[in-house]
């Protein structure tokens, strides 16, 4: 068995979930999500005793390209934690009714088949087109079931979609000119591409533009906000907890090993511009009214601390960053699920519109409230493990990085709690019931909460397996 079995079980699920009709299509996707995580952790199983679960075929002549699929420890946590998020997305909208509900369920799947294939592909054209792929039905699941008016949805998904995939553009014409001096797409004889400083400098750019939309990076981050407001939750915890990590995954396995130099010689500008985002998403946050607008500007200053971690260039940095990927991955899932619960019960978002909801629902109080500690990375959580670690790394770069990005998780942590505050506490305002969580909301609060205390506690099985991966990393960087 090898890993393309994923890709399969996922590429099936897309059409038997669209033909199985709108009454079964969240049964249905919901099926063929928990089998990609069984089949998942078979093949992790399976690699960790030390078989081979990579796979290659020709798929194009001239030029030729193979259909390349690598299993090395990142990529199975990469997976690992797609695999996981994929049936808690989908368990999180199964209790709200939606127009043309094959064709929604069809495209979330679609959209985790595209993150999978970047997520495993070891040839560049073939880790492009899933790159791609993945834009499309995303634009779709934001336009026909997104919130606010018609038009104001499509103006933000339009601004998205051009945005990216002019970014890619300029990522596609560095892979095109890699293979002309190369001679293959294939990742690992990039890796050893004979480059000159100014060629690197060129290739370092057209890469940083477009994993800098996807992720985002300050200044790139416009288009972040609006479309995380305007999409249903299903899609914002897609783009938020799984397609941004594409980016940042993207950065460790294709840029920092292929343009070491460049990395080396940009890495003060691209460190700054990170904790310039860390500070700007963190004090706009603090001027929200809007919930998901709240969540969106914290995701930036989280994702932003990320990629400080990786462009430190040093092992604690990158493995700080790992651990924060999927922390985050994960808690931002958490809090747009919450974010959408409370929309559902009070029909608003708006936070000076809301407040009392603990006295009414102390399920939901214990779940939301979790989900913010996770994100102020409280102590024994897995968020300030790799927060910890990232600090760590940027110590080694420079002390008064360490201090900029310090200083601002304060404001994180008071813009969230007093979030906390006005939702939570007081009185209730617009509504006289508030019905605490199901069983189903209930799961997906439990699992979540899991995965962040218990890789808080004990993160050897991550460390283990990224370990020999990120060292390799280091080593092409040095």
């Amino acid at each position: 068995m090898n890993i393309a079995i994923i890709l399969v079980i996922l590429l099936v699920g897309v059409v038997v979930t669209y033909c199985s009709g709108n009454r079964f299509a969240s049964k249905v996707a919901m099926l063929f999500s928990i089998a990609a995580f069984v089949f998942s952790v078979a093949l992790l199983l399976q690699y960790l005793a030390g078989g081979n679960i990579s796979f290659s075929t020709s798929w194009i002549n001239k030029p030729s390209i193979s259909f390349s699929l690598n299993a090395d420890g990142l990529g199975m946590v990469m997976l690992m934690m797609t695999t996981i998020a994929l049936p808690l997305i989908l368990l999180s909208s199964v209790s709200e009714k939606l127009k043309n509900e094959k064709t929604f369920y069809s495209l979330a799947l679609l959209t985790a088949f595209a993150i999978v294939g970047v997520f495993l592909s070891s040839n560049a054209l073939l880790y492009y087109v899933f790159w791609e792929m993945s834009l499309v039905p995303i634009y779709f699941i934001i336009i026909y079931w997104g919130h606010g008016s018609v038009e104001k949805r499509k103006n933000a998904t339009l601004i998205f979609f051009i945005y990216t995939f002019a970014g890619s553009m300029f990522m596609l014409a560095a892979l095109i000119y890699l293979y002309t001096k190369v001679g293959s797409f294939e990742l690992f004889d990039l890796y050893n591409a004979n480059l000159s400083p100014k060629e690197q400098l060129w290739i370092f750019l057209a890469f940083f533009l477009a994993y800098a939309i996807k992720i985002p990076i300050f200044p790139f981050h416009t288009w972040q906000a609006d479309v995380y407001e305007k999409a249903p939750t299903v899609g914002t915890m897609l783009l938020a907890g799984l397609m941004s990590k594409m980016g940042l995954y993207s950065v460790i396995r294709w840029q920092l090993p292929i343009v070491p130099d460049a990395v080396k010689e940009m890495r003060t500008i691209v460190l700054i511009l990170c904790i310039v985002g860390v500070i700007y998403g963190s004090v706009v946050a603090l001027k929200q009214t809007n919930l998901k607008r709240l969540f969106a500007y914290a995701s930036l200053a989280h994702v932003s601390l990320i990629a400080a971690g990786i462009y430190t260039l040093n092992f604690d940095g990158l493995e700080g960053a790992v651990f924060l990927i999927i922390a985050h991955c994960f808690g931002i899932v958490g809090l747009f699920f919450a974010a959408e619960i409370i929309n559902r019960r009070c029909n608003t978002l708006v936070i000076k519109e809301l407040g009392g909801i603990r006295s009414m629902a102390s399920r939901f109080n214990m779940g939301f409230f979790l989900m913010i500690l996770a994100s102020i990375a409280i102590p024994l959580s897995f968020n300030f493990l790799g927060e910890f670690t990232i600090m760590y790394g940027l110590y080694q770069v420079n002390i008064w990085y360490t201090i900029f990005i310090g200083t601002s998780m304060f404001l994180g942590a008071f813009f969230m709690l007093r979030m906390y505050q006005q939702i939570m506490l007081g009185e209730p305002k617009k509504y006289t019931a508030f019905i605490d969580l199901t069983c189903s909301e209930s799961i997906v609060f439990a699992i979540v909460a899991a995965i962040i205390l218990f890789f808080g506690v004990y993160a050897t099985p991550i460390v283990d397996m990224v370990e020999s991966s990120l060292r390799q990393i280091v080593d092409y960087i040095n």
